[in-house]
């Protein structure tokens, strides 16, 4: 019989599935006591990430007063509701970094894009015009303020492409 100890035998890759602390698919999750209550919070971290990116309560258990322990069911629920929680987020900023509209010219429909680079010294953002077949025809440098919109947009065109002041 082997007489390897039982943290020797330990296989450090192996998914952690405590009671209190669960990891597995890239996430970790810990439950926590809920500051605000005598309650319990789970907090759902992204490996390599310092600040959880979902926090909600927690069950009691059948003690009403510890935790209910975490197993594969609900891990793989919130590591899917936390991945939408991200999801959604990046949707959010890539809607407010990245806007387009597009107008009608004696020429044809330009797309106008507007890309803000948010910078944390310089933050900027450039204002593109692309024509029918994507090719883009025009780019200049506007402050990240900038509001585009079909009138906005339209100014630009009849301003030869200049930046907007």
């Amino acid at each position: 019989m082997n007489d390897m100890n039982d943290e020797a035998s330990h296989d450090d890759d192996a998914p952690v599935q405590e009671p209190r602390l669960w990891q597995g698919n890239g996430w970790t999750a810990r439950v926590i006591k809920n500051e605000d209550d005598d309650g319990w919070a789970v907090a759902m971290y992204k490996d390599g990430e310092s600040e959880p990116a979902l926090v909600g309560p927690w069950t009691m258990g059948r003690d009403k007063k510890n935790p209910k322990p975490l197993d594969t069911p609900a891990f793989h629920t919130l590591v899917k509701t936390a991945s939408e929680v991200i999801r959604r987020h990046e949707q959010q900023l890539h809607a407010q970094l990245h806007k387009n509209t597009v107008v009608s010219t004696a020429d044809g429909e330009l797309k106008v894009t507007l890309d803000i680079v948010p910078d944390e010294d310089n933050p900027y953002a450039l204002l593109s015009a692309f024509d029918e077949m994507g090719e883009r025809v025009a780019q200049v440098r506007v402050e990240p303020g900038f509001k585009l919109s079909p009138s906005s947009a339209m100014a630009w065109i009849e301003n030869d492409f200049r930046a907007p002041r």
